[in-house]
């Protein structure tokens, strides 16, 4: 090793009036080099040296900000909240690229289908995206920083809230490029959004009673269910499917607007459902 901290530094150091970047510098070379250390010792009073090693333990151990993290900070959000954000799985790589190809074969089923009918296969398909991100973003059986969510100093409801509103501002945002992809379809490609409003609020508020796994997974049953039965009462005849009619998204909206209201109403229940083992 051909350079070491010079003593005039070391002293600074010991201080701490040694600025950046001398002082990242003289922490990375003090983890490696024996003699400087040894130096440390000869210029450096016990208690300050133990407190300096407190830092530069604490500095080693400190979580690396993630661009994610970096950027959430710089447009405004405080940086425990950010921290939270970023922790959140559906908003990795793996997840949202399974997003992007769900999205994106739906799209083609949509441009493979004759000119006046619906896209069913994305819009079936669209409304599930949001429901399962939430889903797969709270609980101790799926999240992989739960621990981290439970000793955080947030109200339960609160911490949902916000990355459930992550999750859904970016499942929509893809969503709606996707849709951007089926012009030929109008308005009517955008019959997804309401079901899947109505699909994720009703599994949030069923979260603090069933979990969150067979909630979700109760709902998305019986949107299936819902479809198929729409599908055989429709007979074959060239008309979209219940749930993408006028009728069917004025219910979307109804339930989307009851299921937030019990949303609200349980709000409290998420301290106690976030402390327990799902």
């Amino acid at each position: 090793m051909s350079w070491h901290v010079p003593e005039e530094d070391l002293r600074a150091y010991v201080r701490g009036e040694l600025a950046a970047p001398a002082l990242w510098s003289a922490d990375a070379h003090l983890t490696s080099c024996a003699r400087c250390r040894g130096a440390l010792a000869e210029v450096s009073d016990p208690v300050a040296l133990d407190a300096g090693w407190d830092r530069l333990d604490a500095e080693l151990d400190a979580p690396r900000t993630g661009p994610l993290e970096k950027l959430l900070v710089r447009i405004g959000v405080a940086g425990h909240t950010a921290r939270m954000l970023a922790a959140t799985p559906v908003l990795r790589r793996s997840w949202l690229g399974a997003v992007v190809v769900v999205l994106l074969l739906s799209v083609a089923a949509g441009h493979s289908v004759h000119t006046g009918e619906f896209p069913t296969l994305f819009l079936a398909l669209a409304p599930l995206l949001p429901l399962a991100g939430v889903a797969l973003s709270y609980g101790p059986a799926l999240d992989p920083t739960y621990e981290m969510a439970v000793v955080a100093p947030m109200h339960g409801f609160r911490l949902l809230m916000i990355r459930t509103v992550a999750v859904l501002a970016v499942v929509l945002a893809l969503n709606g490029l996707a849709t951007l992809a089926l012009p030929s379809y109008g308005l009517r490609a955008l019959a997804w959004l309401l079901p899947g409003l109505a699909l994720t609020t009703t599994g949030l508020a069923l979260m603090p009673r069933l979990g969150p796994v067979l909630a979700p997974s109760l709902v998305g049953g019986a949107w299936a269910g819902l479809l198929l039965t729409a599908d055989v009462l429709r007979a074959g005849a060239d008309v979209p499917l219940a749930p993408f009619t006028a009728a069917g998204q004025g219910v979307a909206a109804v339930v989307t607007a009851l299921a937030a209201g019990l949303l609200f109403l349980l709000r409290d229940r998420f301290d106690l459902f976030q402390g327990r083992a799902v």
